[in-house]
């Protein structure tokens, strides 16, 4: 196997991110005992998951003279916003696709995408990846050199970074004496599943890793667990790993849904408000609070047992709440 530490990367993630125990949320909800996995704590203009794998990607970037990053997500894209950020730290330009209409009035990560100096595009959520395409083939016309980075950075690169975070969070779990039954986490794009997977089989982690979908089914054309074993096994290969992955491999729970990406619901806005008022950490409405919700609503039904450990890896995307104030006023 390729050693990890052989691959170029541009330091800008604080890591390790800390490992933490939520002891007043497990004895009110009297089920396992919980842990965190403080990903919100990366830095990079608010935090996330994604500083890891820019770390990588902009490395690349640079390998490769480019001048300008190209990037393409929601409206509220934790992923855009660490990627402007990232942008400025290494000097390059910052164009960002977004799907939708703008907001009359910029907040949340978008407002941090405008003070960071990225330049906006916006087009149809399903015409992203095209006009990324043709965004750059835009820019190198007008002389510049452009790097597009999959939406969610998930692309075997990206995925590298979260086996790599994997080897780190079980060296955490080794000097806390802590073997956790289940890692738990919200899962879209693939690449931190993909990449956590990959880092499972190579250092020996043997429990459940368990993708709360916040957005994908497995149907269509190409089923979200076929999508993840692709992906594995494309860094398995850059890696020289002799291992293979299955779509089987991969347990994605996509019971909770919710009203769509994006679209907070009562069980995001009570995953929210319970994990800020017992623990003080504030999650997002898009990703970390649908899985929390996902995680406290399997809790309840049992799925987990109070002799168990559960991990929940926190994937960043706090700047998000500040968008969605109207909705923390509902009360239904």
């Amino acid at each position: 196997m390729k050693d990890l530490a052989s691959f170029h990367r541009v330091h800008m993630a604080q890591l390790p991110t800390p490992i933490e125990p939520l002891y007043r949320l497990s004895l009110k909800l009297k089920g396992p005992t919980i842990w965190i996995k403080r990903d919100d704590r990366t830095g990079l203009a608010g935090g996330g998951n994604k500083a890891r794998k820019l770390e990588y990607l902009v490395a690349e970037a640079l390998k490769q003279k480019s001048d300008l990053l190209i990037t393409a997500g929601g409206a509220q894209s934790n992923h855009c916003r660490q990627t402007a950020a990232a942008a400025v730290r290494n000097r390059l330009g910052c164009d960002l696709v977004l799907g939708g209409s703008p907001p009359a009035i910029a907040n949340g990560n978008l407002l941090l995408d405008e003070l960071l100096g990225a330049e906006l595009h916006w087009t149809a959520p399903e015409n992203r990846s095209q006009a990324m395409e043709e965004l750059a083939e835009k820019r190198r016309r007008q002389g510049r050199r452009p790097y597009v980075i999959p939406i969610g950075g998930s692309n075997r690169l990206g995925a590298l970074a979260y086996a790599v975070a994997m080897q780190e969070t079980l060296n955490q779990l080794s000097q806390m004496d802590v073997d956790p039954d289940a890692i738990v986490f919200a899962t879209s794009s693939g690449g931190t599943q993909a990449g956590l997977a990959v880092g499972a089989r190579i250092f020996g982690y043997y429990g459940r890793l368990l993708g709360i979908s916040i957005d994908r089914t497995d149907s269509g054309p190409q089923p979200f667990r076929s999508e993840l074993a692709a992906l594995a096994n494309d860094l398995a290969s850059l890696l020289q790993l002799q291992e293979t992955f299955q779509p089987q491999d991969f347990e994605i729970n996509t019971d909770y849904l919710g009203e769509g990406y994006g679209r907070m619901g009562k069980p995001e806005r009570d995953a929210i408000r319970l994990l800020a008022r017992e623990e003080a950490v504030i999650l997002d409405p898009v990703y970390t609070g649908r899985a929390m919700a996902g995680l406290l609503d399997m809790i309840d039904k049992g799925v987990f047992s109070r002799k168990q450990n559960v991990l929940f890896w926190h994937t960043g995307g706090a700047p998000a709440v500040f968008a969605y104030a109207e909705e923390f006023l509902k009360t239904e």
